[in-house]
């Protein structure tokens, strides 16, 4: 990269990203399905949005998994209660809506269809049947709308117990607890609760024993180290061989949708620090975009930049919590001390730029909490530096020791066909050989501006290969980290925009108008205008997302937050049948994943 000067540098200029052509998708379904309605949206999410009628959905769903160049990811399912919407004008009548987003890989491009359901109808097929991974997403929006998917091979619930009562995302579903009669555990209640918890193999196609075998049913968790958080998975044993397992989820289940949907669009960005814990900033960034896209907010290229910085810090702090519990879970201890320390010096330059450590909760809508602090870039330089030689010790001692090296290569993989069939994303996508990075392919915030490289894997992910996958990328982003410090623009840290929360403080002193906005945007929240956003990004476990509805208010009428760990748990019993009960263990561990990003 050539060094030019900050203010300068055409680098960092602002860059708006054209919409991908979009009429040769919809054309096809109109020849294809010369007899179907197809009504198309007009939204802010970036991507076609269809309705259609339940009854063709499998057909259409169907048609783009096999069109050329496919739509084959199923990349998120899920559904609307839309019977409070106030601003629908000219979309269908309906009371409910289920939405499926499809990724096409080749194309780069996604698609929406939604399915209008009136409430007395509200059942939709499942398609399981195409894409394995709608399993769990299905029995999510059973559980939280009521919608039925017909011919589903398990509909229960998976995130709230199953002695639970209504269906929690339904807008005339209550928000707090105070709202609900006062809770007393009777014994009644407490033996209701405990028989919830009993695995019952039929329910899941398992036999307790064949002509040959008698089997063993195993509770893993959810208060076991190696899986990572309160995560239950439940083994089907032949001696040491798994024959089969049920991940069990939903202990971290906190209802961060429904609180997005009773917050105002300030107000939430905490919470988003929290979906996954581990990723601070990174978290922020795809909600903190969408809600941009919805007031058509453009930030200044300093913010771009600083948020990239702030992002790819979480990025390598994450990772190398995730490289030193991978190898503590085979065996070996010094590694997770030592990166500990690595840990706080990164957690030291988060702290003096934003004031906070794990949960800075520092981006703003339109910009940033506060400028960069004097001495920033010395402090970063320096935590570079450190790491860069304490990355080649773990590399060169623990990842490439030869006892580790046998005990995970060809363990727990797969191709990239399984990949895909499953939603996964981030480095285990990659591991497959897959290009796909969000930073590269749908560059946000700036990224397009940078010199690095994806690391990509040679055909199939497995135990060792997402690791030093992992390894790789910490690299790249320190090289973007180095940018950062050369070449960090001047320029205002927020957007000079009426629906920037809050204003700046010093104009707030100066002009009457923008005091009485500060006071209403603090008080009662920015009011945002009707439409619908989406922004994807790619988070340190994969792609995270926000997808928003704002119906004209200060609050969110919809927020779905899609996380990477949810699809990654569900592919568990697919790759780890005829493994061995220690290779679940280095296979959870070369995962990634927290529970608080799958449960939400």
């Amino acid at each position: 990269m050539k060094k030019v000067r900050r203010q300068d540098s055409p680098l960092f200029s602002t860059v708006l990203q054209e919409t991908p052509e979009e009429e040769s998708i919809i054309k096809e379904l109109q020849s294809h399905f010369v007899n179907v309605n197809f009504f198309i949206q007009n939204t802010k999410i970036g991507c076609p949005v269809i309705w259609i009628d339940r009854k063709k959905i499998l057909d259409v769903i169907k048609f783009l998994k096999n069109v050329s160049k496919p739509y084959n990811m199923l990349y998120d399912l899920h559904g609307i209660d839309e019977r409070l919407r106030i601003h629908r004008d000219g979309l269908p009548d309906t009371d409910f809506t289920v939405f499926y987003h499809l990724l096409s890989i080749e194309r780069n491009q996604d698609i929406i269809i939604k399915v209008f359901l009136k409430e007395n109808i509200l059942h939709v097929p499942t398609i399981v049947n195409l894409f394995p991974n709608a399993n769990w997403y299905e029995r999510e929006v059973w559980e939280m709308f009521g919608i039925v998917f017909d011919n589903h091979p398990y509909l229960h619930r998976i995130l709230m117990p199953r002695y639970w009562k209504g269906h929690p995302l339904r807008k005339d579903y209550p928000a707090r607890a105070t709202e609900f009669d006062s809770f007393i555990l009777t014994k009644q209640k407490e033996d209701i609760a405990m028989e919830s918890m009993t695995f019952h193999p039929e329910e899941w196609g398992m036999q307790y024993q064949n002509e040959h075998n008698d089997f063993m049913f195993l509770n893993l968790g959810p208060n076991h180290p190696s899986v990572h958080g309160v995560f239950r998975i439940v083994l089907q044993l032949d001696g040491e061989e798994i024959i089969d397992c049920v991940p069990d989820i939903g202990y971290h289940h906190r209802g961060a949708e429904k609180i997005a949907e009773n917050k105002s669009w300030h107000s939430y960005i905490p919470y988003t620090d929290r979906i996954d814990y581990l990723g601070g900033c990174i978290n922020e960034m795809p909600y903190i975009c969408a809600i941009e896209k919805l007031a058509g907010i453009v930030v200044p290229d300093r913010v771009n930049i600083i948020r990239v910085m702030l992002s790819e810090l979480f990025r390598i702090n994450s990772h190398l919590l995730y490289i030193g519990t991978y190898i503590q879970d085979l065996g070996g201890m010094t590694p997770i001390f030592l990166l500990f320390t690595d840990r706080q010096k990164i957690y030291n330059v988060i702290e003096a730029i934003t004031g906070f450590r794990m949960h800075p909760a520092w981006f703003r809508i339109g910009g940033i909490a506060n400028d960069l602090p004097s001495g920033w870039d010395t402090l970063l330089r320096e935590c570079l530096n450190w790491l860069q030689k304490r990355l080649y010790i773990y590399v060169k001692s623990a990842l490439k020791n030869s006892i580790l090296r046998s005990r995970v290569e060809g363990i727990a993989a797969y191709d990239a066909k399984s990949a895909l069939e499953w939603g996964i994303t981030g480095a285990a996508l990659r591991a497959t050989g897959i290009n796909f990075d969000v930073r590269k392919q749908r560059p946000y915030s700036g990224y397009e501006n940078f010199d690095w490289e994806v690391p990509i894997g040679s055909g199939i992910s497995d135990c060792y290969s997402r690791v030093m996958l992992k390894v790789e990328e910490i690299y790249q982003s320190m090289r973007i980290l180095e940018q950062c410090i050369n070449y960090m623009p001047y320029g205002p840290f927020k957007a000079s925009h009426p629906l920037t929360t809050p204003p700046m403080k010093e104009k707030t002193l100066q002009h009457i108008e923008t005091l009485i906005t500060h006071f209403l945007q603090v008080s009662w929240g920015t009011i945002m205008p009707p439409n619908e956003s989406f922004h994807m990004i790619e988070a340190s476990k994969g792609i995270n997302s926000y997808y928003l509805i704002s119906d004209g208010s200060a609050i969110s009428y919809r927020t779905r937050i899609r996380t990477p760990s949810f699809p990654h748990l569900q592919q568990i019993p697919s790759v780890i049948r005829g493994s061995l009960i220690s290779d679940l263990i280095a296979y959870l561990g070369s995962i990634d994943f927290v529970m608080s990003d799958v449960d939400r």
